[in-house]
C-alpha cells in the first residue's frame, strides 16, 4: 500500500473529539486520515487555496492572519487568537461575506454561535472580541459594510474596580502556600506588574534606584520603572539567588505559565480562597493602590506601571477602589492643612 504524506495538516481537539483541518486556519477535511474522502478533501482544500473565493468570509480570516496587525499582537495573544480563528473559519468560513451585511440575518447566527460556551461567559465574550476583529478586518477591506457583532451584549459582566488583593487576603494565602508563590505574590503586590512580565524578570533588571523592564504588554516599547522603595526592598531581600529570573518554581528553575497557574489556584485552594473572586493579576490594583495612596500624580503611575498616561485615570478607575480613593483625597486635604 502506498502511504501518501499529506503536509501542513492541523490536529485540533475539543470537546472530546479529534478535527483535521488542511491547514491552521483552513477548512476542515471530511472523513479519517488516509481514506479516500479524506484525501479528496484536502485536495478541494488545496485546489481552493490556491483559487481562494474572496467572496467567502474564509478569505477574510485568512487575510487578517497574514494582515500586519495581527502579526504585531504578541506572541501570547496571537497563540490564543490563532485557535478561535481556526474555530471561525470552520464556522463561518463558506458563509457569503455579503451575508453578514444584513445584520437581522447574520446576529442570530453569530449569538448561536457564541453561546456555544454560554456555560463560561469569559469565554463566549472572548470568541465574540476575536469574531468581531475579523469581522472589523473585513469592513477595512471593503468586503462589508458593517459590523454586526456591535451591539451584541457581552454575557460577562463584571466590574472589577474595587476588586484588589487586602492586607488580609494576602496574609491568608501566605499561611498555607509555598515560599515560592508568597514570594510572587509579594512581589506583584509591590510592583503592579503582570504575571507574564513577573515571571521573566530578572535580578538584572533590579538597579541601584529602580527596577526597570520593558513590558510585554507593549511589545517592549515601553519600560515599567519602579522605584525601589522600602517596603519593595523588603521584599527582594526575602527572595534567595536562585536563577537569573527572580521568581523560581520549588525546583529552582523559571515558572512556566502553566506551572504558575495550577499551583497558584492550589494555594488559593488550601487557604479556603476559591470561592473568593480574586484573580493574581489583580495584586496590580493592590499596587496602584499603594501609589495612589502615596500621592502619585496619574503621570507618575502611568510611568512607573508602563500603562498609557491618556488612559491611565480610566484604569485608575479600575483597579483603584472608591475608598482608597476617598481615603486619598483626605490624605491630601490634611496635608494642606
Amino acid at each position: 500500500m502506498v502511504r501518501v504524506e499529506l503536509k501542513g495538516i492541523t490536529k485540533v481537539k475539543a470537546k472530546g473529539r479529534t478535527y483535521w483541518y488542511a491547514w491552521r486556519g483552513g477548512p476542515r477535511l471530511n472523513g479519517e486520515p488516509g481514506s479516500p474522502e479524506f484525501i479528496v478533501s484536502f485536495n478541494e482544500a488545496i485546489e481552493q487555496q490556491r483559487t481562494p473565493d474572496k467572496s467567502r468570509f474564509r478569505f477574510v480570516v485568512a487575510d487578517y492572519k497574514g494582515s500586519a496587525e495581527y502579526k504585531k499582537l504578541a506572541e501570547s495573544t496571537r497563540a490564543q487568537w490563532g485557535k478561535w480563528l481556526d474555530r471561525i473559519a470552520d464556522y463561518f468560513g463558506e458563509l457569503r461575506t455579503a451575508q453578514f451585511d444584513r445584520p437581522e440575518k447574520i446576529r442570530p447566527v453569530i449569538r448561536r454561535w457564541r453561546n456555544g460556551w454560554a456555560d463560561t461567559p469569559r469565554t463566549a465574550d472572548y470568541a465574540l472580541q476575536v469574531l468581531s476583529r475579523v469581522v472589523a478586518h473585513g469592513v477595512e477591506l471593503g468586503k462589508i459594510a458593517g459590523n454586526p457583532c456591535e451591539g451584541i451584549k457581552h454575557l460577562y459582566n463584571n466590574d472589577r474596580s474595587e476588586i484588589i488583593w487586602t492586607d488580609s487576603d494576602v496574609a491568608r494565602i501566605k499561611t498555607t502556600c509555598s515560599a515560592e508563590i508568597a514570594h510572587a505574590v509579594d512581589l506583584a503586590g509591590h510592583t503592579g506588574l503582570r504575571l507574564s512580565d513577573l515571571m521573566r524578570l530578572a535580578w538584572s533588571h533590579v538597579g541601584d534606584d529602580a527596577i526597570v523592564l520593558s513590558t510585554g504588554k507593549s511589545r517592549h516599547r515601553r519600560e515599567a520603572l519602579i522605584p525601589l522603595y522600602g517596603a519593595l526592598r523588603k521584599v527582594l531581600l526575602r527572595i534567595p539567588k536562585r536563577a537569573t529570573t527572580i521568581l523560581t518554581s520549588s525546583r529552582r528553575r523559571p515558572w512556566t505559565a502553566d506551572g504558575f497557574g495550577s499551583s497558584f489556584n492550589k494555594a488559593k485552594i488550601d487557604a479556603g480562597m476559591s470561592g473568593q473572586d480574586l484573580h493574581f493579576n489583580d495584586l496590580r490594583g493592590t499596587a496602584a493602590t499603594k501609589f495612589y495612596i502615596a500621592g502619585f500624580s496619574m503621570r507618575e503611575i502611568a510611568e512607573t506601571l508602563a500603562w498609557e498616561e491618556e488612559s491611565v485615570e480610566k484604569i485608575i478607575r479600575r483597579y483603584v477602589g472608591r475608598a482608597a480613593a476617598t481615603r486619598a483625597k483626605i490624605k491630601k486635604l490634611e496635608g494642606k492643612e
